[in-house]
């Protein structure tokens, strides 16, 4: 499982600069929690092997209890709780502030791992900036320099001490092997879109209840189970605790949880609720999944609670939002009363055998032949490109 990283500072101390550095480019944002402008971002970075979650966070002010700043506040809470090491970031040219006191004390209290990152130290290995800084009892100030980079490869390394770089199971295993692993499914949405009535109506609320699900609100959950003579792994996103949990809304919906599944999983389904239609965060999470290049299928939950106007403007929204999932079998289902089950599972297996495709050369060069003939590639100055031939680099 990815580690998580959460960037956390005053205003303006160059936290969304480390970010962007971190991530690669501020394309690499992939998920915006809704609610303020301000609130806390998601990337996706790689470092020495390590792929990891970095969360970038807005100004943290832990004593405020007024407007924006308190939401903020929250936003920051809930990053710092998802995490598993913290970067504390620091602005060394205008120096220490009572409000980077008050941040130390409260990440001090978290019992989470805490780096601290000075930064805007271009040139700056040692000094008096620096010393202040050793103040605030968080460890010793690391010079960095979100803007030039400098320091940022060992900041990095620093805080993914201790996580093991993910096996790549991909490689140096036969066709075989593969046929024999689970297909690993990740059920991904917003809250309240049925995700939760849909895993109880393939399990059954007694098995489900039975398991001694794990820990904290990141957790993704892995559940084994088989349908059909096939073995399946469910990753479940859908924050489903034991009786008697009960979690804030804001942790039924986990980004980071999200973001781990897809990563750990050969197919996502993404569930759409009928009635509140396609947002924002279903694109994120589509968008996600399709760079991560996993098989996809959308299903369309409370099917039977929208009348024939709503479904059609359901369809034109789907085919608007999510465009580039053109290649994607859209299902229409009802959780609560088990309809369209049956079809959604036989997608799902079409989907990963789909990904798992092997294709020759001949026929991906024929496929390329075709395309050609139906649309030309761009010319580039006064050439066209010619393409002779295609061969599959890999499988998803």
């Amino acid at each position: 499982m990815k580690p998580v990283i959460a960037l956390v500072g005053r205003p303006n101390v160059g936290k969304s600069t480390l970010f962007n550095r971190l991530t690669g480019s501020r394309d690499a944002i992939v998920a915006d929690y809704a609610g303020l402008t301000r609130d806390r971002h998601y990337g996706d970075g790689r470092a020495s092997g390590h792929e990891f979650i970095v969360i970038d966070t807005g100004g943290f002010e832990p004593d405020s209890n007024s407007g924006i700043y308190q939401e903020m506040a929250k936003q920051t809470r809930q990053a710092v709780a998802e995490a598993d090491a913290v970067i504390f970031v620091v602005d060394v040219r205008a120096g220490l502030s009572a409000q980077d006191h008050d941040i130390a004390r409260y990440l001090r209290s978290c019992g989470k791992r805490v780096l601290l990152a000075a930064n805007k130290a271009e040139g700056m290995k040692d000094g008096p900036q620096l010393a202040e800084f050793h103040e605030l009892g968080i460890g010793e100030p690391i010079p960095v320099s979100s803007a030039h980079g400098q320091g940022v490869r060992s900041l990095i390394e620093l805080a993914l001490e201790g996580f093991e770089p993910p096996e790549d199971d991909e490689e140096g295993s036969g066709a075989d092997d593969a046929d024999d692993r689970p297909t690993r499914l990740a059920v991904a949405g917003r809250p309240n879109v049925g995700k939760s009535t849909l895993i109880n109506a393939w399990l059954g609320e007694e098995r489900l209840v039975a398991f001694d699900l794990p820990g904290t609100t990141r957790d993704a959950i892995h559940v084994p189970f088989e349908r059909g003579g096939r073995r399946y792994e469910l990753i479940d996103t859908a924050g489903l605790r034991r009786k008697g949990k009960v979690f804030e809304a804001i942790e039924k919906f986990s980004v980071v949880k999200t973001l781990q599944a897809i990563a750990d999983a050969n197919v996502v389904l993404l569930l759409i609720d009928a009635v509140e239609g396609v947002s924002d965060q279903d694109a994120h999470i589509a968008g996600y999944a399709a760079e991560a290049g996993r098989a996809i299928v959308i299903a369309i939950n409370k099917w039977d609670a929208v009348d024939s106007y709503q479904r059609e403007r359901l369809q034109r929204s789907i085919e608007h939002r999510l465009s580039f999932l053109k290649y994607a079998p859209v299902l229409h289902i009802s959780a609560r009363k088990r309809q369209g089950l049956g079809p959604l599972w036989k997608a799902i297996d079409e989907a990963w055998a789909s990904a798992k495709r092997k294709m020759s050369t001949p026929v991906l060069t024929r496929l390329i032949h075709e395309a050609v003939q139906f649309q030309q590639p761009q010319r580039v100055g006064i050439y066209r490109p010619k393409l002779r031939y295609a061969h599959q680099g890999g499988q998803n």
